[in-house]
């Protein structure tokens, strides 16, 4: 079983791995092209499989499996993050030289966000079990709100985040580099500290974050319950998805049954729960289904026409684009 050492040393793993990337390899802002963020996604799914590996070794081949099958979900249900942080940007007119930087600030806020959501989930399933069948409702009619909901259209301007930070901090409509706070004259008067547009989007990403975790981290207990497998399998995906988001935004919209696909991962996860004590399905087959739901829905994707236009979402890449 995970010791505290263990906590501790994976934590002081991902810290380094984060300095290295911000201090070394990317300390100016710069757009990423497609192939250094493919590059990058390499190194962060080779750390994952590394990982799983090293838990294979020292918890078991169960507990390997438990931890690629989180990841694995936990990956394919950021794809969902990427689509509103495309509008996000597009929407705020982000250039993408700055597009890293709020995406890795993003990633920081996450890790301690999810972290405490983890550890609030799992001390409630120890502490009442019948939450489980609760999560397990939640995923299943979330999976079908996925289905049958439609797409709804993002309006930032009537983000709560968005109105609480104009209540405390000055705006300012000028972009400052990559700074999240400048010092300006306000209304010809003495200088103060004023949040920059990128610090709205910043704030903007986080909230989102935490509106997605709220249902994969129940989708992550379905199949897992151990909190350091939760844990390490999130943080490997959401370290990956800064990357994954340089790769697929320019194509993620040929996607368009993926939604659907992954309704499906959340409604079987849920069912996987609520019938956790009369039919329980080995973590193999698990693994299987729902890799089998995202290679499906994506490859019907090339095959099958969309009945309507996707539409495009600028990434900051193109600020004509940008609505």
């Amino acid at each position: 079983m995970p010791t505290t050492w263990w906590w501790i040393a994976f934590n002081a793993m991902v810290l380094a791995l984060l300095a290295i990337d911000l201090g070394v390899f990317n300390r100016k802002a710069h757009t990423v092209s497609v192939r250094e963020a493919l590059g990058w996604s390499a190194v962060w799914i080779s750390l994952a499989i590394g990982f799983g590996l090293w838990i294979g070794s020292s918890m078991g081949r169960q507990s390997m499996l438990e931890f690629y099958a989180g990841y694995l979900v936990e990956q394919a249900l950021s794809v969902d993050n990427l689509f509103v942080f495309i509008l996000i940007f597009g929407y705020f007119r982000i250039p993408a030289e700055l597009q890293h930087r709020v995406l890795f600030w993003g990633i920081i806020g996450a890790l301690f966000m999810r972290g405490a959501m983890i550890g609030a989930g799992a001390l409630l399933i120890a502490q009442f079990h019948w939450i489980i069948y609760l999560f397990g409702a939640f995923l299943v009619f979330t999976g079908a709100k996925m289905a049958f909901g439609g797409d709804s259209e993002i309006e930032p301007e009537s983000n709560p985040v968005i109105r609480l930070v104009r209540r405390f901090l000055p705006i300012t409509a000028k972009f400052h580099g990559a700074r999240f706070f400048v010092r300006e004259l306000v209304d010809g008067k003495a200088a103060k500290l004023v949040a920059t547009p990128l610090f709205v989007v910043l704030a903007l990403v986080e909230t989102t974050d935490v509106v997605f975790a709220v249902d994969s981290i129940p989708a992550i207990f379905g199949v897992t319950r151990n909190p350091f497998l939760v844990y390490t399998s999130n943080v490997f995906a959401i370290l990956g998805l800064r990357s994954m988001y340089f790769v697929l935004a320019g194509v993620i919209g040929k996607f368009h049954l993926l939604k659907y696909g992954l309704a499906l991962v959340l409604a079987f996860v849920g069912m996987k729960m609520l019938l956790s004590e009369i039919w329980p399905l080995g973590i193999g087959i698990s693994l299987g289904v729902v890799g089998a739901l995202l290679l499906g829905s994506v490859l019907l994707s090339l095959v099958i026409t969309p009945t309507e236009p996707t539409g495009h979402a600028s990434t900051g890449n193109d600020a004509d684009d940008a609505s």
